[in-house]
């Protein structure tokens, strides 16, 4: 269960900076929690790695303890696999040939900052390969369609013509969001949808575009953990996630090193 805030939440040139911030901090610590996965590594290794890079700047997650079925309990989410979303760290050991994605944010005076990666672990497929490469793809022009006078159907549009015309699926089910002061502000943006429908986006929006991307269906179940999110014919599945304000001089990616 996610924790929506509906409304739009225009943000000022001052209040993106600050979510700048919010994102560099953000994608220093994932680069910590990256740098650690290889064969062998435990996902809870990987979260250890992200709070300590938080602890230094005495900044948090917006994760750790987000409402649901039960508080969340860390700071990441890592997701492997057939785990499309919310996969919580733990004793699991990486094995060579997984794929991982990994989720995080960062709370800075007040603002969020919000991505994810897919990680290959060791050695990967082909098929695992592509999956990667169409994802961040997929980001790529979601990210170039973020643009004031579009609509949030010309975003889902193009993520999804573009994955489908890859033999891939887009979730129907998880989307993408504003965000800002809460993790969750409207409005949703979905990795699918029709040319012109939707909200107008506009100059001072954020938004964390995510295509969440699988190889073998768009259908997807919960797990026993009452968190984790995946694929529901258990193929392999890849996140990836940027945090973008629309600005009058083009898309901004606010969640870079």
């Amino acid at each position: 269960m996610i924790s929506w805030e509906r409304s739009i939440n225009i943000k000022t040139p001052y209040e993106i900076n600050i979510m700048r911030e919010a994102g560099r901090i953000n994608a220093e610590a994932l680069a910590a929690a990256v740098v650690l996965v290889e064969p062998g590594v435990k996902t809870a290794d990987l979260n250890v790695a992200f709070e300590a890079v938080q602890k230094k700047y005495d900044v948090f997650s917006p994760f750790k303890d987000y409402p649901g079925p039960y508080p969340y309990p860390a700071s990441i989410c890592t997701s492997v696999n057939d785990e499309l979303v919310h996969g919580i760290p733990g004793d699991r050991k990486l094995v060579e040939g997984d794929i991982i994605s990994i989720d995080c944010g960062t709370v800075y005076q007040g603002f969020v900052g919000d991505m994810s990666v897919t990680v290959p672990v060791g050695k990967v497929s082909k098929l695992t390969e592509r999956l990667i490469n169409v994802t961040k793809q997929a980001l790529d022009i979601a990210i170039s369609k973020m643009v004031a006078g579009n609509t949030i159907g010309d975003v889902g549009y193009a993520v999804q013509t573009f994955v489908e015309s890859q033999n891939f699926y887009i979730t129907r089910t998880y989307t993408g969001h504003g965000v800002g002061r809460k993790m969750h502000e409207g409005p949703q943006v979905p990795n699918y949808g029709k040319p012109g429908r939707g909200m107008r986006l506009r100059e001072g929006m954020t938004i964390a575009l995510e295509p969440m991307v699988l190889v073998g269906t768009s259908s997807t179940t919960v797990k026993d953990d009452e968190w984790t999110v995946v694929s529901a014919d258990g193929s392999l599945t890849a996140h990836y996630e940027h945090t973008v304000a629309i600005t009058a001089n083009g898309p901004q990616i606010l969640t870079v090193l």
